[in-house]
């Protein structure tokens, strides 16, 4: 990089005109609504999260509202927005600020990370957001942009070179903590709109005429990781147990786990044990003389739901009782659960492909 680039100056600059201003949580110096737009962020799509933002202040306005809620509401509102620990160390998080701190957030980014589910990352964009600490925030879309600038080839799989790229980084940070916001929007906005994965537009990026990887050809090359992500397969089947009026019997997902703390129908390693417990229930809706003759174990197309490890196929198997079971008779033959009738589901923690398929109440 030439020695007389002023990067943070030309970053700051470039933000300010050509940078985004449109979105609802930038601008702000709430440190409640800058880490809830954190968090949300993370691995989601702006255009995804825009309304859950919307929903969770209208839900939750302070950080005292979010930690005075019940888990399941919390859950419920996320549910969606997909890696649901999120949602457990937010509610955690409100908590802890609220017994510990008074209601108010830690002003740097070392005590911030201290909280659950506030990484480094986090804690330096709330802290140069909210309170211009100079501290440098570095999630994925930064580590492609400053690897590309500074033409750095180590591999990111290892933690050393991810520390020694933070240290680097540190190292870019405008002098004047007023100049932090900008600056930490803007290595945002140049990894979210110009300094993309394959096509970088070189050309709309203030940086361009100091970067290793333009100068070199070949931006795409950066970062390096070697390590990749190993992806499994996965099957379940499950038993949508219903009744006539439109209430289902779910039970709550155990942690750690896929969707844990979510609302879910009973889950089984094969059909023949989710086909056993359907005809277990029928049996015993037979002798408890609530079955029909139209009560049948209807078999549904399988769907496959992609996460980031796993791609998990789903081979829902639906029983609808005339009337349902007493709760603990079906705890008997299925483990831990409860009816929620139809009118509830709206607002109950459930993961995305089931509130896609379950009737609304």
């Amino acid at each position: 990089m030439a020695a007389q680039f002023d990067a943070a100056s030309a970053l700051v600059a470039w933000q300010r005109v050509h940078g985004r201003h449109d979105l609802p949580w930038q601008g702000e110096r709430d440190p409640y609504r800058v880490w809830l737009s954190e968090i949300m962020l993370q691995q989601t799509q702006v255009t995804t999260v825009l309304g859950y933002y919307a929903r969770f202040l209208a839900r939750f306005p302070d950080v005292a509202a979010l930690a005075a809620a019940h888990g399941d509401e919390v859950l419920g509102l996320w549910a969606g927005l997909g890696y649901y620990s999120r949602a457990r160390h937010l509610h955690r998080c409100a908590q802890q600020v609220v017994a510990e701190h008074g209601g108010q957030f830690p002003r740097s980014a070392a005590q911030l990370a201290e909280l659950p589910g506030i990484g480094p990352s986090t804690a330096a964009a709330i802290a140069s957001f909210c309170f211009g600490e100079r501290t440098s925030i570095l999630d994925g879309n930064v580590k492609r942009v400053l690897t590309r600038l500074l033409g750095y080839g180590e591999d990111l799989a290892v933690l050393r070179h991810e520390r020694a790229l933070w240290a680097l980084a540190q190292g870019l940070l405008p002098s004047q903590a007023a100049d932090m916001p900008a600056y930490t929007q803007g290595l945002m906005d140049l990894g979210a709109t110009v300094c993309a994965v394959r096509e970088p537009r070189c050309d709309a990026c203030p940086w361009q005429q100091a970067c290793i990887g333009h100068a070199e050809g070949s931006p795409q090359a950066y970062p390096v990781r070697t390590r990749k992500l190993r992806r499994h397969v996965r099957a379940s089947w499950c038993l949508w147990l219903a009744d006539v009026s439109g209430a289902v019997w779910l039970q709550q997902r155990p942690a750690p786990g896929i969707w844990s703390g979510l609302w879910a129908w009973p889950m089984f390693d094969d059909e023949a044990a989710c086909l056993a417990a359907a005809e277990a229930v029928l049996a015993a809706s037979t002798a408890a003389g609530t079955s029909g003759a139209a009560a049948d174990i209807e078999v549904l197309d399988g769907f496959l739901h992609v996460l980031t490890h796993v791609d998990w196929t789903l081979h829902p198997r639906r029983l609808v009782l005339p009337q349902p079971l007493p709760a603990e008779r079906l705890e008997a033959l299925l483990g831990p659960g409860r009816w929620w009738p139809a009118a509830t589901l709206a607002d109950l923690g459930l993961p995305a492909p089931l509130r896609k398929r379950l009737p609304p109440g």
